[in-house]
């Protein structure tokens, strides 16, 4: 009991902490309270990189975080850090798309587009052009900042659409960027207030489970992911797609009637439509397993792995920020649950492998014996089609999980996410760095 009311204690602390130096207690914060060692590390790591000294300018970091939101078209990160991005003096021009940004910033389009969709892909190339010699060129930190932001709000998509937070639209004290600019030492807001995290999941849906193509029928480089779960998931793609336009223009048109007394320059910034900032928009997810994985390159975790390579390259570049996410990685892995450590290793490894990352130690048939059908396509569509979870995919049986163990999926979910964007950015750089 002393170490349940020490948590309590805890969480209430870091809630008021939040309240009190943003005057709200944003969704995100509200839903990762309920581990609050986790949401410590969390909140640290990311004033650090918004924040904090680096070689980027402020409005910059904002600036690629709006780009790396627009990717998974997140309509509420992109209208926070375009407040954020004002507030820190960011010219209002740059929010008429990605063409009205500095030539710099546009040249990140690419590995933002790849980082975010196939992160298998990120290659030496893609270093070596941004480090290019000439005036638009980046510096080595300057890029290793900004990859370590794109990992982030990309994997924080996932966390915004998984737990809910994105149902409901900005609320107008937060729509409206203040005329000041943002004090150095302040933690940025999160996301906007929303619906319970799991309601479509609880079962309150009416889309059916099909069983899937049973396993021994299976081609072995499809153990983990039958065919059939692919077109099922697909086809709930394209037609949450569909709904979450319709719902975009409903929305869009409820916060104009609730922003009346806004300069239309302001509600246009705020509300700004994230296709402005994406390029080539059907580029996306493929699947992995399905390629030609000699040609691609598997990530064999013997070979390159966070804790032998990838931290001390981004500590040495990004100083200190190798602690801070290490310590995030450390945080979720321990998190009490009432489920065991293999089942949270079977989800951790599970994501890696849909991005080509591979564990020669470890018996990749415990997935399917661990994790549940409803469960494992949960966990790819959030993962990797963040923007298409608005409405549900699938039926989840929930009901054995309480409410901390559904956020702490998405925990898992999105810091196994943001370490596999890091490892294919950090061999790349690694490659560079030694060529």
């Amino acid at each position: 009991m002393v170490k349940v009311n020490s948590e309590k204690e805890r969480a209430s602390v870091l809630c008021m902490k939040a309240l009190a130096s943003r005057g709200r207690l944003d969704s995100v914060s509200q839903h990762m309270a309920s581990h609050p060692q986790y949401l410590e590390s969390f909140l640290r790591t990311q004033h650090y990189i918004l924040y904090m000294d680096g070689p980027l300018p402020l409005q910059y970091r904002h600036y690629i975080a709006i780009m790396a939101a627009a990717r998974h078209h997140c309509r509420y990160l992109v209208s926070l850090h375009t407040a954020q991005f004002l507030r820190a003096g960011g010219e209002r021009v740059w929010l008429q798309g990605l063409e009205a940004a500095p030539p710099r910033l546009r040249h990140l389009d690419h590995i933002n587009k790849v980082l975010a969709h196939q992160p298998w892909l990120t290659s030496r190339s893609h270093i070596q052009a941004l480090l290019k010699s000439g005036e638009q060129c980046w510096s080595l930190a300057e890029l290793v900042q900004a990859v370590v932001l794109l990992a982030h709000c990309h994997s924080l998509c996932s966390f915004v659409f998984g737990c809910g937070a994105d149902a409901e639209p900005l609320p107008v004290s937060m729509s409206v960027p203040p005329p000041l600019p943002l004090p150095p030492h302040r933690i940025p807001h999160g996301t906007p207030p929303a619906y319970c995290p799991c309601d479509a999941a609880n079962g309150n849906t009416t889309v059916p489970l099909t069983p899937s193509v049973p396993l021994e029928r299976t081609p072995r480089r499809r153990s983990l992911d039958s065919s059939y779960d692919v077109a099922f998931l697909r086809e709930r793609i394209q037609k949450s797609q569909e709904e979450k336009e319709r719902r975009g223009d409903r929305l869009l048109h409820s916060q104009t009637l609730l922003n009346t007394d806004m300069e239309e320059e302001e509600e246009m910034e705020c509300s700004t439509d994230p296709s402005r900032f994406v390029s080539d928009p059907e580029f996306g997810y493929q699947e992995f397993a399905r390629q030609d994985e000699d040609h691609l390159q598997v990530l064999r975790v013997q070979d390159y792995s966070w804790e032998d390579h990838g931290f001390s390259l981004v500590n040495r570049l990004y100083s200190d920020i190798g602690h801070l996410l290490d310590d995030r990685f450390r945080s979720v892995a321990a998190l009490p649950s009432t489920h065991s450590p293999d089942l949270q290793r079977a989800i951790w490894n599970y994501i890696h492998w849909i991005y080509g990352i591979r564990y020669d130690d470890y018996n990749y048939g415990e997935v399917n014996q661990l994790l549940e059908k409803g469960l494992k396509l949960y966990i790819k569509a959030v993962a990797c089609y963040p923007d298409a979870t608005k409405t549900p995919l699938c039926t989840l049986h929930w009901a054995p999980f309480k409410p901390a163990e559904k956020v702490h999926v998405d925990l898992l979910v999105m810091e196994a996410r943001l370490q596999a964007e890091l490892l294919y950015a950090l061999r790349a750089i690694t490659q560079h760095m030694i060529a």
